[in-house]
Order: structure tokens, then C-alpha cells, then sequence
């Protein structure tokens, strides 16, 4: 039985500065799309409200709805998004953090790896998958991803990539403050089903 246009739901999920919104202008052709920003994930599926997962659980055709994990590389992420105060708030960071701070602690206060890994690690409490892609390979394979989803392959209707000039005298060091997480990164396909 096919999935009617109108029955999928998608819930285009990331820290931010990854495409999500790129990603969810693309999906909203094809269903229902939900732009979240929850740092923390329910076992059981729930509906979506203000870019946060609710306490309202999803309980009917459950297989028609898609959460899609977009991440990117966090320095390009972090340069792109990650000066604005709300944003921060509205990824429940903790506090008010500043590059700054990163770079002279050295640390992910961030916490953008424990981001990552929420939505990249195996629990089999839940009751839905969730789709992890790669920003860097998405546009060179946006076909493998519509397969996946079952959508229409219509390259009329693909995104096209736009990328904002970033300079950052600290490149390196955040660089290096990610590294573990590039590297995680790194090791992923371009679309893993958790």
C-alpha cells in the first residue's frame, strides 16, 4: 500500500546550520514537515510543537512518519548559526556561550557531540527510525535519499546549494576543539537508518 503525499510527516531535526531549513522546504513537497531543534529525543514518537519534541505521543500510522537527523561538519555549523543567543537557547544549550569561551576552554560547551550522538546511537526502546544524512553528501545523492523515504525523484523540485562565506581567524581551533566529532562524522555513510 502506498503512502499518500499528505500522510507522510516529516520531522527534519539538527543543531542548526546544517540545511535543516534547506531540508524541510525540500520535504514540505512531498508531506507534512516539522523543523526541530530538540537536543533530547522520546523513546516513543510524539508530535511536534514550537521545534521541540511534546509529551503528546504519536499514535496513529506511525510509519508514515520520517525523522531525519541533518548534521554537518560543527565548525561550519558553529560559524554559521551559532553567534545568535536564541538559537543557542532554542538548542537547549546551557547558559550563554560565546566562540570565545569555546576557544579558550578548548571544550564542546556546545555539547554538540552529545547532540550528535543522541540521535546517532542504537535504542531499541523506540519505536521509530531515524534517518541520519550527511549534509556534505546530500546534494551529489539527493535521489539514494528520496528512495529511501519514498518519495518522488523530481529534480525539479531538488534544492539547490547555497553556501555562506565564512571567515574565522579561530578555524583551526575549532578545528581541533571537534576533531573527535569530525571524525565520527567522517565514519558515517551518507545516510544511516538508526
Amino acid at each position: 500500500m502506498s503512502v499518500k503525499i499528505k500522510d507522510k510527516h516529516f520531522y527534519v531535526c539538527s543543531y542548526g546550520g546544517c540545511g535543516s531549513k534547506m531540508l524541510y522546504n525540500y520535504l514540505n513537497n512531498f508531506g507534512k514537515t516539522y523543523h526541530v531543534h530538540s537536543r533530547y529525543l522520546p523513546e516513543k514518537l510524539t508530535h511536534i510543537k514550537n521545534e521541540h519534541f511534546t509529551n503528546t505521543l504519536v499514535e496513529n500510522n506511525i510509519e508514515n512518519y520520517y525523522v531525519i537527523y541533518i548534521y554537518r561538519n560543527p565548525v561550519d555549523a558553529i560559524l554559521s548559526r551559532f553567534s545568535n543567543p536564541n538559537h543557542l537557547r532554542h538548542i537547549q544549550c546551557k547558559g550563554s556561550i560565546k566562540l570565545d569561551d569555546v576557544i579558550n576552554t578548548k571544550q564542546d560547551l556546545y555539547n554538540l557531540d552529545e547532540f550528535f550522538t543522541n540521535y546517532t546511537s542504537i535504542n531499541s526502546k523506540r519505536n521509530y527510525k531515524i534517518y541520519c544524512i550527511k549534509y556534505e553528501e546530500f546534494f551529489e545523492n539527493i535521489k539514494t535519499f528520496n528512495i529511501e523515504l519514498g518519495i518522488d525523484n523530481n529534480p525539479k523540485f531538488y534544492p539547490v546549494k547555497k553556501e555562506r562565506e565564512k571567515e574565522c581567524p579561530n578555524y583551526i581551533a575549532l578545528k581541533n576543539i571537534y576533531s573527535d566529532l569530525i571524525n565520527k562524522m567522517n565514519n558515517m555513510s551518507y545516510i544511516t537508518i538508526i
